[in-house]
């Protein structure tokens, strides 16, 4: 059934991509950021291919029809119209991007692959996209920076410039712009505030901080004790974050009575979306053991539910009860075993990296690897683990974790 011009004007985003058709191949796709672009299917040669006319409403809904009927005429000639179409919507800024994104989108990790697609489609094409990449100048882009940056979101406009210029740089040997105007564009850019860390006590007071955890003594309820004890000492000992702690569960951990135990935290609970692998030090795996003593349910680290994990400030505020408020975040874990590994001068920064679950710094090397470097990175937290356990050794006698505690909390 034709389309109605109210039909196309009033077109609604959705979360995914949808057609309204016209008939005759043609339709008018609507993206999930509002914008409408005319396609047109047709067959040649027993092969399926697609015409682009152009985003409403830019092109009309009677001008996509005229350029329906003429690739109609150009088939009935037994010709290829897209054969004539294809050099002219390659130029629009748009086409050219998602064929640069299609390019290299195999080479990605799928969760930052579609971070580069979203923060193209939600601020460079409705500003950029309908234009001839030879058109754009680089007071275009600037534009478009600029209103990013308004918003406050100055690390997303520094990373859409390098897009928009891997864009340029990917047409220009293709004959589609002759060149980047994003070139040149970084000193205009606002920089980044300087980068806030987490409070953390320095290598001297390490051993005070685990002697702290071990001793903590900061909740009268001795499994709630326990449950917090632990919990601190398990993120210090995995460099892992708050959330990731908090809300592990028991079937993310692999192969604990094998040679090789990891930790898989699934996407949805990363800072970054994507899987992240933690290899298990032999003191990690002898505490998850010890606290199946009083955590019966799914979660590692249960709350005053079973049911239900630790909530959002318990180890925040364990730190506060041992005496470090305003001195050491659980965060701040992170920022001392880094320290420690940076300043051992044996390991590689990108293990570190990995094992911190950081973005990678280069967007061109964006492909991610969950199980990446994951034989050195044991090696470096089963170091960091007996590091912390011969700061431990020197305040008791016993093992990690302290058994008499697990069996009062049971």
């Amino acid at each position: 059934m034709a389309l109605k011009e109210l039909e196309v004007r009033y077109a609604t985003r959705r979360s995914k991509d949808y057609k309204l058709a016209d008939g005759g191949g043609l339709y008018l796709l609507v993206r999930p950021n509002g914008s409408r672009l005319w396609r047109m299917k047709y067959r040649i040669d027993g092969k399926e291919k697609m015409l682009s006319f152009g985003r409403y409403p830019d092109v009309g809904l009677a001008e996509a029809r005229l350029r329906r009927a003429e690739a109609k005429l150009t088939l009935a000639k037994g010709e290829d119209p897209g054969a004539r179409a294809k050099p002219e919507a390659v130029t629009i800024f748009e086409t050219a991007a998602r064929a640069w994104h299609a390019n290299r989108a195999e080479a990605l990790e799928p969760g930052h692959a579609a971070r580069v697609l979203s923060r193209l489609e939600r601020d460079v094409f409705p500003v950029l996209g309908a234009k001839g990449l030879k058109d754009i100048t680089a007071a275009d882009v600037l534009a478009m920076l600029r209103a990013v940056e308004a918003r406050g979101a100055l690390d997303v406009s520094r990373r859409l410039k390098q897009h928009v210029s891997q864009v340029f740089l990917f047409g220009i040997p293709q004959g589609w712009a002759t060149h980047d105007p994003a070139a040149g564009l970084s000193s205009l850019l606002k920089p980044k505030p300087r980068a806030r860390h987490m409070a953390r006590v320095g290598a001297k007071e390490l051993p005070t901080l685990v002697a702290a955890i071990d001793s903590y003594d900061g909740d009268e309820n001795p499994r709630r004790r326990a449950v917090t004890r632990a919990a601190l000492l398990f993120t210090l000992l995995t460099w892992a974050r708050t959330n990731e702690t908090r809300l592990a569960t028991w079937d993310e951990f692999e192969g604990l009575d094998g040679p090789d135990p990891v930790w898989r935290i699934p996407p949805e609970r990363m800072k970054m979306a994507r899987e992240h692998l933690v290899p298990l030090s032999s003191q990690v795996v002898a505490l998850l053991k010890a606290v199946h003593v009083y955590a019966k349910g799914a979660h590692v680290f249960p709350g005053d539910k079973p049911e239900q994990p630790i909530s959002q400030n318990t180890m925040i505020y364990g730190c506060y009860r041992m005496g470090y408020r305003g001195r050491q975040t659980v965060h701040g874990f992170r920022g001392i075993a880094s320290t420690w590994a940076n300043e051992a001068e044996r390991y590689r920064p990108d293990w570190i990296e990995m094992a911190l679950a950081h973005a990678d710094k280069d967007e061109v090397r964006g492909a991610y690897n969950s199980a990446l470097y994951l034989t050195p990175r044991r090696r470096m937290l089963q170091q960091w683990a007996d590091h912390v356990d011969a700061l431990l050794e020197k305040g008791r006698e016993t093992g990690l974790p302290r058994s008499s505690d697990l069996a009062d909390a049971a």
